[in-house]
């Protein structure tokens, strides 16, 4: 039994106890002495007249007011504060966590094992310019070369140069939206103070992340096969139309119309994930 509860059986205790007391003074109380009768005498006796002496009053005792006992009181117990660990932006603590958000193997072979925050941040911004910037990919190059076939005196995209991008794309698709969302917001502190010190202070990372999705879905579709030519360093698109389009939508399109249609649904997918 608690101590509250002990407590609060304290009256009946003292009550109980007081019809006990009442009960043993009426039943074992010693009786008086009886009296021994006096002899007959037929003689008149002149006996004295013996006033009885007062009585004192009975004292009334009030009984003393039932006073509980005070509580004990438990002393105040301050928690510390919980003491944070520091966030690990290394390469290996980020890679190691990208890595868990798919199962397709082929993550850890194409995704670059150095200054990954630091070239994510540096990629985004650059998108975002409707630029690239082919020393900060977060992926490594397609191993295959860019192919095309001539036809009708005319160069083509060659289907097979779509395929070389295929792992790249099975990798982003395979990603689950909600645990890249939370992996962003994890390292969103550090991502910040990277893009702080590249950036113009009147720009927020996430308005950089929103123009650069935007930039790759604004990429138009196009049917195949695609018509272009070489200058003796790159091959352009014949298209002036889309040779005028930027770096980055011109690099999508290289992907080939399926990659192209799975990469954009995966970014309005992390678009409206993060509402941007």
């Amino acid at each position: 039994m608690n101590d509250e509860a002990k407590k609060s059986l304290v009256p009946h205790f003292i009550i109980g106890a007081s019809v006990v007391i009442i009960i043993l003074a009426v039943f074992f109380w010693p009786e008086e002495t009886p009296v021994k009768p006096l002899p007959i005498i037929n003689e008149p006796v002149n006996t004295p007249i013996i006033k009885p002496e007062p009585q004192p009053e009975p004292q009334i005792v009030e009984p003393e007011p039932y006073e509980p006992e005070p509580e004990p009181v438990e002393p105040l117990v301050i928690e510390e504060p919980a003491v944070e660990e520091p966030l690990d932006v290394s390469d290996g603590a980020v890679k190691t966590k990208l890595l868990s958000l798919s199962d397709y193997d082929a993550f850890a072979r194409l995704l670059i094992d150095e200054s990954l925050l630091q070239r994510f941040v540096v990629m985004t911004t650059t998108l975002a310019d409707e630029n690239i910037s082919a020393s900060h990919n977060v992926l490594s190059n397609p191993e295959k070369p860019f192919r095309t076939y001539r036809q009708a005196d005319k160069d083509w995209i060659d289907p097979a140069s779509y395929k070389r991008y295929v792992p790249y794309v099975d990798v982003f698709e395979s990603l689950q939206t909600e645990s890249l969302i939370q992996l962003y917001q994890e390292y969103k502190p550090a991502i910040e103070e990277i893009f702080a010190e590249i950036s113009n202070p009147r720009d927020t990372f996430e308005e950089k992340l929103a123009d650069a999705i935007n930039v790759l879905l604004d990429t138009p579709e196009v049917p195949v096969p695609v018509e272009v030519f070489t200058d003796s360093v790159m091959f352009k698109f014949a298209d002036e139309r889309l040779e005028g389009l930027s770096a980055p939508q011109k690099q999508l399109l290289r992907t080939g119309p399926e990659n192209m249609r799975r990469i954009k649904a995966k970014l309005r997918e992390i678009k409206e994930t993060l509402a941007l």
